[in-house]
């Protein structure tokens, strides 16, 4: 892929008309049939990937191996027309690795860039905690400016860049922990678990079926959502409706994490740091996605309580103390959601 040729900006488009919002929503909703009927037992965990795609944002998985974190990614990206790559990070990755290098043309007596998988619209970032500082402010770069600096060039990244990272949260040898500065670029930090057995049993049934298609004629690929598409829904996602008195409520959520003491002087000893302004515009964009993806043009109380859990828990940092009495970040912003009214 020649970075000099990536794909412009999309322009901004007029709001779709009535028509268009129902073949949005059609493709969408095959899109998610698609994927769950692929992802057994873990819909939280496509509800977020489409959630983070209408969003324009990137999301942090945690959960064991074998849970189809990288099944996941590898079948939005299947259903949509965009290049997918995958890096498993690891202790010895470098930057170069990710975001690509210079290399020398002694016959044209210049350097030339070399892209790295990082300029691919769809990209996962295997065991992301395995990586050291250097390759994890390489990726920051992306994540937050949308652009990689490599020697004395910038480079722009594609119109549509979604990183899906993972970290699983049983091995901790060899890991780098993320920091808090990479932790507030994801949109949301989604955990997952074990699927139950009704699932299991459909997971073996898929598994089958998928062995039979590997022997015999392949399936056929499914159908690529255009990016027009795409960058369309999150159009009509902004231009969802949300009441003063609800944009009051989930900024409130956010300021009490800054200063619980207002609600309860015990939970604000728990808390070491509050959510950052980002916070807030992640909560606003993800609970405005819920709402899109639910078929409604409004979005309600409800929509921004199922979200916060994981727009906040990874911004919402527990004190010394509450560590140690067990508390994490999803504890904190449960007694928060419980402390704010809800209008």
């Amino acid at each position: 892929m020649d970075a000099m040729n990536l794909p412009p900006p999309m322009p901004d488009t007029p709001t779709p008309a009535p028509v268009e919002h129902d073949r949005l929503h059609d493709a969408f909703r095959a899109l998610r049939d698609g994927l769950s009927s692929e992802i057994v037992g873990q819909s939280a965990l496509v509800e977020r990937l489409l959630t983070a795609l209408l969003a324009d944002g990137h999301l942090l998985v945690e959960g064991a191996p074998g849970l189809a974190k990288t099944t996941a990614i590898r079948a939005l990206a299947a259903r949509l027309d965009a290049d997918f790559s995958r890096v498993q990070f690891t202790p010895d990755l470098l930057p170069a690795d990710l975001t690509g290098t210079e290399i020398w043309r002694p016959q044209e007596g210049r350097f030339e860039f070399v892209p790295g998988p990082i300029f691919h619209p769809i990209l996962l970032a295997d065991e992301i905690n395995r990586a050291p500082a250097k390759v994890q402010s390489a990726l920051l770069e992306a994540m937050g400016e949308r652009q990689v600096t490599v020697g004395r060039h910038t480079y722009p990244l594609p119109s549509l860049f979604l990183v899906m990272a993972t970290q699983n949260p049983i091995e901790q040898e060899g890991t780098f922990p993320l920091p808090e500065a990479q932790l507030d670029r994801f949109l949301m930090h989604v955990r997952i678990g074990y699927p139950d057995s009704d699932a299991e049993t459909e997971i073996l049934r898929l598994a089958r079926e998928r062995a039979r298609e590997a022997l015999s004629t392949p399936a056929a690929a499914p159908a690529r959502m255009p990016l027009s598409d795409v960058f369309a829904a999150r159009k009509a996602v902004l231009s969802l409706h949300v009441a003063p008195a609800l944009e009051r409520y989930l900024i409130e959520i956010v300021l009490a994490s800054r200063d619980a003491a207002r609600y309860d002087p015990a939970l604000a000893r728990r808390i070491a740091w509050g959510a950052s302004p980002r916070g807030s515009i992640a909560l606003e964009r993800c609970a405005r996605a819920r709402a899109w993806l639910a078929g409604r043009d409004f979005v309600t109380p409800e929509d921004v309580r199922n979200v916060a859990p994981d727009v906040l828990r990874h911004r919402v940092l527990p004190s010394y103390e509450a560590t140690a009495e067990g508390w994490d970040g999803e504890r904190l912003v449960a007694e928060l959601l419980a402390r704010v009214p809800a209008p």
